[in-house]
C-alpha cells in the first residue's frame, strides 16, 4: 500500500485515524497499540511475510539495546552487543538487497557461469534498518537509555508514516512523544495541510513527469531533444516524488501527534553541489555525517585522510541507494565534486554571482541523476553519451517537438514549485491583514480542490510509480 493509492487515501487512513481518536488522550500505550497495528497491517498489505525481516531486524537491535544498557558498566559486553547489533543489521540489509549483485559480480569476475538469484527486496529495508541501527549506536553512546517496552519501540520502527520512504527518524526525535503526546487541532490540521500539498506533489507533477519519461522510452523516435526530455523529466520526478512523500509522511505523523525532522529545503536552489547535499534527503545527510563520517574523523584530520573520509561517506551512500554499479559511481561522481568545492574552487564559488552557481550546481546535479535512473552502468554512459551527440543522433524530430510543446507548461510549474518562490510571496502577503483574511478563507477550499484533483487522477487509474521498490 501507498499513500498514493485510493485505499489507502479513502478506506485505510480515515479508519486509522477514527479508530486511533476515539482512544483517550491518557492512553498513549494503547495509541501507540492501534498505531503499531496499523503500521503492520499497512506493511503486510504489499509485502505479506516480509513484515517478518522487518520485526526481526528490529527485534535484534531491541534485545542488543537492552544488553547495552544492562551491562553498561561492564567493559567489554556492550562493545560485544554494539558489534554484534550492527553485524546483524548489515547482514540483513546485505542477504536481500546485495547479495545477488556480490555473485553476480563474483562470476564474472572469475568468469564462471552467471547465477541469478531471486531474493525479494522488502520495500523500506534501507530506511527501517538505518533506524535501528541509529538507536543502538544512541544507546551505546549514552545519548539515550533503551527503550525496555517493546510496543513503544515497535511503533518507533513500523510506524507507517515513514517507514517506507523516510525521512529517516532517530529514536531521540521521537522518544518523548512516544511516551506523552498531545493531540492539537492546530497540529492536525497542520498535518492534513503538509499531507495533500505532499500528495499533489506526488500525483500532479512527479507522476505526470513519469509518464512523460515511459512515453520517450516506448517512443520509436531518438533525439538528442528526446534524451533531453528524458533527463529533465526524471530530474523533476524524483525531486517531487521523494520530497511529496516526505511532506506526507510530516503531515500523517502531525495528525498522529509526532514531529519528524525536515528532509528536503529546496535544493534545487543551492549555489554549490556541497549546499545541495546539505538540503536534499538531509535525514540521511546527517546519519552518515553522525555515524559514518564523524567517527572517520570528519574534518579534523589531515588532508588526505579527510579526503579519505569523504569517499568511505560517497561510497557508502552511493551504494545505500541500490546495488549496482551506477549508483557506486553516482556516488563516487558527488564526492570528486565535494572534494573540488572544498579544496580547489571554494573561494571561486563564493565570488561567482548568485545565477552562475545555482546553473553549475544544477548542471552538475542533473548529469548526477542520468547516472541515478540508469538501469546500468553501460546504459548510464549511454544515455550521457546520446544527450550530447553520440551515436550521430538528429537533434530533435516531430515527436519530441509535440512533447516539448505539450509539457512546457508543466516544466515551467515545476521550477517555480522547486523555488520558495510562492511560499515567501504567500508569507510577505499573510503579514497584511486583509489579505491574511482571504488565505485564511481560501486554504482550506484550494486544499479541498487539490485533494480532489488528485483523487480523481488516482480513481481513473493514472499512472502511479513507486520510487522506493528500488531501495
Amino acid at each position: 500500500m501507498v499513500f498514493s493509492s485510493v485505499s489507502f487515501l479513502f478506506i485505510f487512513l480515515p479508519t486509522v485515524l477514527i479508530v486511533y481518536y476515539l482512544v483517550p488522550r491518557k492512553w498513549v500505550s494503547c495509541k501507540n497499540a492501534v498505531l503499531l497495528a496499523a503500521s503492520l497491517l499497512f506493511y503486510f498489505y504489499g509485502e505479506q511475510l516480509l513484515v517478518f525481516v522487518m520485526l526481526l531486524s528490529a527485534g535484534l537491535d531491541y534485545v542488543w539495546a537492552l544488553v547495552i544498557e544492562r551491562y553498561r558498566q561492564n567493559k567489554y559486553v556492550p562493545k560485544i552487543a554494539l558489534a554484534l547489533s550492527i553485524a546483524g543489521s548489515i547482514a540483513i540489509l546485505g542477504y536481500f538487497k546485495y547479495a545477488g549483485f556480490f555473485v553476480g559480480n563474483f562470476s564474472r569476475l572469475f568468469g564462471l557461469d552467471e547465477v541469478v538469484l531471486s531474493i525479494a527486496l522488502p520495500i523500506g529495508i534501507s530506511f527501517y534498518t538505518f533506524q535501528t541501527m541509529s538507536y543502538t549506536i544512541d544507546v551505546y553512546r549514552g545519548g539515550i537509555k533503551a527503550q525496555k517496552n517493546p510496543l513503544a519501540y515497535a511503533t518507533y520502527v513500523a510506524m507507517f508514516p515513514q517507514l517506507v520512504a523516510g525521512p529517516i527518524v532517530r529514536y531521540t526525535e521521537v522518544s518523548g512523544e512516544l511516551a506523552s503526546r498531545v493531540n492539537t487541532f492546530a497540529d492536525f490540521s497542520a498535518g492534513v495541510k503538509r499531507f495533500v500539498i505532499g500528495l499533489s506533489k506526488k500525483v500532479l507533477i512527479a507522476n505526470t513527469f513519469a509518464g512523460l519519461a515511459q512515453a520517450i522510452t516506448y517512443s520509436s523516435e531518438s533525439t538528442v531533444l528526446f534524451y533531453w526530455m528524458s533527463a529533465a523529466a526524471f530530474f523533476f520526478q524524483v525531486y517531487f516524488d521523494f520530497s511529496g512523500y516526505s511532506d506526507m509522511a510530516i503531515g500523517l505523523g502531525k495528525m498522529f501527534g509526532f514531529h519528524f525532522p525536515e528532509n528536503f529545503n529546496y535544493p534545487y536552489t543551492a549555489k554549490s553541489v556541497t549546499e545541495f547535499w546539505r538540503r536534499w534527503h538531509m535525514t540521511l545527510g546527517r546519519w552518515f555525517r553522525d555515524y559514518v563520517y564523524i567517527p572517520l574523523g570528519g574534518n579534523r584530520v589531515s588532508k588526505l585522510k579527510w579526503v579519505r573520509n569523504v569517499v568511505i561517506v560517497w561510497f557508502l551512500t552511493g551504494f545505500w541507494h541500490g546495488a549496482n554499479w551506477n549508483f557506486i559511481v553516482w556516488g563516487l561522481y558527488f564526492a570528486v565534486f565535494l572534494i573540488l568545492e572544498k579544496l580547489v574552487f571554494k573561494s571561486a564559488l563564493k565570488k561567482m554571482p548568485s545565477f552562475l552557481a545555482r546553473f553549475y550546481t544544477l548542471a552538475v546535479v542533473f548529469i548526477g541523476f542520468v547516472l541515478f535512473n540508469a538501469d546500468s552502468l553501460p546504459e548510464a554512459i549511454g544515455n550521457l553519451s546520446a544527450m550530447f551527440g553520440g551515436a550521430g543522433l538528429k537533434l530533435s524530430g516531430a515527436e519530441a517537438l509535440y512533447y516539448l510543446r505539450s509539457f512546457a507548461f508543466l516544466f515551467v510549474i515545476a521550477i517555480v514549485a522547486a523555488t520558495p518562490v510562492v511560499p515567501n510571496l504567500i508569507a510577505k502577503l499573510r503579514k497584511k491583514t486583509a489579505a491574511q483574511k482571504v488565505f485564511n478563507a481560501m486554504e482550506p477550499v484550494v486544499l479541498v480542490a487539490l485533494l480532489l484533483w488528485t483523487a480523481g487522477f488516482l480513481v481513473d487509474g493514472s499512472f502511479n510509480p513507486f520510487l522506493y521498490f528500488r531501495f
